[in-house]
């Protein structure tokens, strides 16, 4: 329908506040009340109808206990003091909604795709947008349409055929044949017949300056997580940091929990306020990095 909810509780989001990582709803449903949800029509065609019996019965159990383990994780996250948190992650996720990603520049994403040459480069950025227009048609994950490794293996073999496609890095037999090969053929050859999209200027040098500072303060966020119970990826991820240290103003660790968890004390790790130290294990704490301030250093 094309509307924006005016409030969103996503369960997956609040469960990796409460330590249960990213977890699927079957998972939360089995740990939170003890019941195991069937798998069958886990991978069913939803726009094909008529829905069967099993098909209905699925979809209806998929919400039945939403507003349950919704009860149970607002409990947790109101006794660790997360609960605001999670409510702000979970506007996050609604917003986007307001300003989704423009399938031309779905390219940008993909790990490695700013390195190809030439022609590969114009291949992912078809291929890349026909994913996002399909996902986007299908309702689905754009990863489970097409991996980005596919979409990198079949920019640089750029495939004219079935069997060439099959050949492809990343290409498995969901996609080899039949309408998708197709599809995804004429996207290679889109690609292929125009000048290659121009690769943005300043992201790549910015981030070769920023590598040491962000492997470091990394793994101490990796360790932050664990600590807090945390999802790592919901904490920060490398796209974040590199965005805090670049200085965008509207960088996700610039405000709001995130700054308050982790934020301000990586401002004070780059202009000298603070530094990380190892620390070996004692009796009440593993082993680990640990931040430092400057008053806190003798």
């Amino acid at each position: 329908m094309g509307a924006i909810p005016r409030t969103l509780f996503d369960t997956q989001i609040a469960g990796g506040f409460v330590g249960y990582g990213t977890p699927s709803l079957a998972s939360l449903v089995n740990s939170e009340l003890k019941i195991s949800l069937a798998k069958g029509d886990r991978l069913t065609d939803w726009l094909r109808r008529p829905l069967t019996d099993a098909q209905q019965r699925y979809a209806a159990i998929d919400v039945a206990y939403l507003i349950e383990i919704q009860s149970r994780l607002m409990t947790k996250l109101e006794a660790a003091g997360r609960s605001e948190w999670v409510l702000e992650a979970c506007d996050e996720l609604r917003q986007k909604g307001q300003s989704p990603v423009q399938p031309q520049d779905a390219w940008l994403r993909l790990k490695d795709a700013r390195g190809l040459k030439g022609k590969g480069r114009g291949v992912a950025q078809s291929v890349a947008e026909w994913r996002e227009r399909r996902a986007m048609k299908l309702d689905l994950p754009v990863r489970q349409v097409l991996p980005d490794l596919a979409i990198l293996g079949i920019a640089q073999r750029q495939p004219k055929n079935d069997a060439e496609l099959l050949q492809a890095r990343g290409v498995d037999g969901r996609v080899q044949r039949g309408a998708v090969a197709s599809e995804i053929l004429a996207a290679v050859q889109h690609g292929l017949s125009g000048p290659p999209p121009e690769v943005p200027t300043g992201g790549d040098d910015i981030e070769r300056d920023l590598r040491p500072a962000v492997t470091l303060i990394s793994a101490w966020v990796s360790q932050v997580a664990k600590t807090e119970g945390v999802d790592t990826a919901m904490l920060a991820t490398r796209a974040d940091l590199i965005s805090l240290l670049s200085g965008d103003p509207n960088a996700r660790l610039a405000s709001g929990w995130r700054a308050e968890l982790l934020g301000d004390d990586i401002r004070a790790l780059v202009t000298g306020m603070a530094s990380l130290t190892f620390v070996p294990s004692e009796q009440s704490r593993p082993a680990g990095l640990r931040l430092l301030r400057s008053d806190q250093i003798q």
